[in-house]
Formats: structure tokens, C-alpha cells, sequence
């Protein structure tokens, strides 16, 4: 028989069943969208992060120091850092003699929090940040309106802050809000400047956040390095001071950015192939499914497969024709499920603002997959359909 003819009969067949062969592609294209649209918003996400960690520049190392309570007598009350003898508390000049250093540019303390702000009738939970002046100029934050922490800020423990434009739109209901006032914590501050792009922050000079954080020691800080080709020899300048000060490395962690990419591109790797193989189970679902509905096909049409036979159609024209059939179920249930993936994506980006990558790649992955599923799942009621005797078709009632 011709194939083309086989081709239409197939098409014919499927028609015939309108309702059920659309139900039957259901589970392909549930499958489909979903891995299309999970995978999307996995590499999505990575993108936002990675080009994120890219844009403080690559000459940057981020410290951790880890600090326990151990306690006296069973009263808990001095804080030591791990391993070291006796009470180490890193103080703000200590870090900043790191700028001595041949190798290092920018350095800047950290101390973080959340406290209670509020402008007006409004008041909310903010992200509290104490900074120093070098802290822009080693993370690449910039300045949308006014000015960022000064030196005279942080001597003078001056009641000023940089607020995210976020939370400048919660409090005020805009962003132009230089000059403005509002309460942390109870305490007036003077808003000076702020910050570019997408941000709830609110930033303060780092001896005033430390003193409403009730912060007595510097647990984390950052530094620059002069160039990025010499952040190995500023993170080996960083290491050794920092050892003199404890005298145990496991005490502390430095990472810059190189390390900082690699770790989120393989934990970005290892949630998409997740997500991936979450979705996937739906398109093996539908498979099932595809599986199911040929084998009622194959019984429902025992006579006209011994009839084609009876007039000389052979083995593998019947083979052929339910593995067309199948394989179209699960080759459209792809197409529209592609076409559905892509249509919730633009919906995801355009209006809920999420990071959403589209990869021909997984399209194509995904088509083929599904193609996969249609020939693997059709493959036994096509074989059983291509089997049946003639004389017993004809028979069937």
C-alpha cells in the first residue's frame, strides 16, 4: 500500500475521534509546556543571577567570619570566634588596615538587618544595610538621584540614608524622595540619595547600622582588588590577615567572583535538570495514556484490520498505520504544548515580571521527546494490531 495512503488513513481515524484523541494528547501537552516553561524560568533565573554577580565586576572577594557563643560556667555569655583564643572582635579599623595592602583598592564592612521604617501613615519591615563609601565602588552600585554615604557620614554616625527605589515607591508612592524624612526604628533619618535600578534596600552609615543592629563585631566585608588580575594575590593578602587574626582558617570563608559564578551555575544546573525531569514524568504519563487509548483502537477496529488484511494489505501496513497514528497524537500534543509554553512565558515576563529564557534548545527537546513518547508508546498496539489473524479479525463482533 502506498504510504501516502496509510498516511490519510491514520489522519482519517484520528478525526473520526475527535474528543479522545484530543484528551489522549492531553498529557503530551501538559508534558511539553511543562518542561518548556519550568526549564525557561530555571535558565531565566540563572541568567538574571549570573549577569547580577557579573556586573559587581570580577576583581571582588566577599568574606564570612563564623562566630559561636561559648559559654562560661554555663552562663553562655562571651562570644569567641571558632578555634581562636580568647574573645576576637574585628573591628572596623582592623579590616580597613587591609587597604595597606599593595593588592587591595577598595574595602568595605558590612552589618545587615531588618528594622521597622516608616514614612507617614506608612510603616514596613526593610532590609537594613550598614555601608561604608568604598561599598559602591566594589559592588558597581550606582546612584539614581542625590548621593551615596560619605566619610563624614560614617564618623559622625549622621542619622542619613540611600533608599532602594522599591521601597521608596512602598513608603512615598515615588522615587523622588531626596530630602525627604523617615523613622527606623523610631529614629529620624534624612533620605540623601537613591539607588539605580531595582532595589528595597535601605543603606546607612556602617557605625550607626552597627550600633542599631546591636552589632559589636564585623562578621562579614568586601573587598576590591586593584585589578582583575591580581585578586588571587589581594585574596592571599586577605587570607593571611585573617589567619594572624585567628589563627584558624576554618573560622572564616572567602570567595570571589569566579567562585561565586561557578557555585551558582552548578546549583542552577542541577535545579533545571530537576524541574526537567519533574516535567518529564508528565510527558511519560501521557505516553501511558497514548498506550491506552491505541490499544482500545486496535480492539474496536479488530474487523477492519481483518478485512484490509482479507484484501491484501500486509504486516507492515498495519504496523505502520497505528504507529502514524500514535506517533501524530504525541507530534501535535508537542506542537501545542510548545505553543501553550510559549504563551504562558510571555505571560510570565510581560506581566509578573519574572526572568524567563525561551531555549530553542528545550523546544527542540522537548518536539523530540514527545516524538519519542508517540513511537515508543504506540509501538506495542501497533505490533499487536499487525499480528491479528485475518480469518479470527473477521470473526470479531
Amino acid at each position: 500500500m502506498n504510504p501516502i495512503e496509510t498516511i490519510k488513513m491514520a489522519f482519517k481515524a484520528i478525526w473520526a475521534n475527535k474528543v479522545r484523541s484530543f484528551l489522549t494528547m492531553l498529557g503530551v501537552i501538559i508534558g511539553v509546556m511543562s518542561v518548556t516553561v519550568l526549564m525557561g524560568i530555571g535558565q531565566g533565573t540563572t541568567s538574571a543571577v549570573t549577569e547580577s554577580i557579573s556586573s559587581m565586576g570580577t576583581n571582588m572577594l566577599s568574606v564570612n567570619i563564623q562566630t559561636r557563643r561559648v559559654g562560661f560556667g554555663g552562663m553562655g555569655r562571651n562570644t569567641r570566634s571558632a578555634g581562636a583564643k580568647g574573645t576576637v572582635i574585628l573591628k572596623m579599623e582592623d579590616v580597613l588596615s587591609l587597604k595597606e595592602s599593595e593588592y587591595i583598592q577598595y574595602v568595605s564592612p558590612t552589618v545587615s538587618g531588618s528594622l521597622t521604617v516608616k514614612a507617614g501613615s506608612t510603616n514596613t519591615s526593610a532590609s537594613i544595610m550598614g555601608v561604608l563609601p568604598d561599598y559602591a565602588h566594589i559592588v558597581n552600585q550606582e546612584i539614581d538621584t542625590g548621593r551615596y554615604i560619605v566619610d563624614a557620614d560614617v564618623e559622625n554616625r549622621s542619622a542619613v540614608c540611600v533608599i532602594g527605589p522599591d521601597l521608596a515607591e512602598d513608603l512615598f508612592g515615588n522615587k523622588n524622595v531626596v530630602g525627604n524624612t523617615m523613622h527606623v526604628n523610631g529614629r529620624k533619618f534624612k533620605i540623601v540619595g537613591v539607588l539605580d535600578g531595582t532595589s528595597s534596600t535601605l543603606l546607612l552609615p556602617f557605625t550607626l547600622a552597627q550600633r542599631m543592629l546591636e552589632s559589636t563585631s564585623i562578621t562579614s566585608f568586601y573587598v576590591s582588588a586593584t585589578e582583575s588580575g591580581k585578586v588571587g594575590a589581594a585574596q592571599t593578602a586577605v587570607e593571611r590577615f585573617l589567619y594572624k587574626k585567628y589563627q584558624n582558617d576554618s573560622t572564616y570563608s572567602i570567595m570571589n567572583q569566579e567562585e561565586m559564578l561557578e557555585a551558582m551555575e552548578e546549583t542552577s544546573g542541577t535545579l533545571s535538570l530537576m524541574l526537567g525531569g519533574i516535567a518529564g514524568i508528565s510527558l511519560l504519563v501521557g505516553g501511558i495514556g497514548i498506550m491506552n487509548i491505541m490499544l482500545v483502537s486496535v480492539t474496536e477496529r479488530t474487523r477492519e484490520i481483518g478485512i484490509r488484511k482479507a484484501i491484501g494489505a500486509k504486516r507492515r501496513n498495519i504496523l505502520m498505520q497505528f504507529l502514524i497514528e500514535s506517533v501524530v497524537l504525541s507530534g501535535m500534543g508537542g506542537v501545542l504544548g510548545l505553543a501553550l509554553g510559549y504563551g504562558l512565558m510571555y505571560v510570565l515576563e510581560t506581566y509578573m515580571n519574572m526572568s524567563v529564557a525561551p531555549s530553542v534548545d528545550v523546544a527542540q527537546l522537548s518536539m523530540g521527546f514527545s516524538m519519542f513518547v508517540g513511537v515508543v508508546f504506540g509501538l506495542y498496539p501497533a505490533n499487536k494490531a499487525s499480528k491479528l489473524k485475518p480469518i479470527d479479525a473477521l470473526h470479531y463482533s
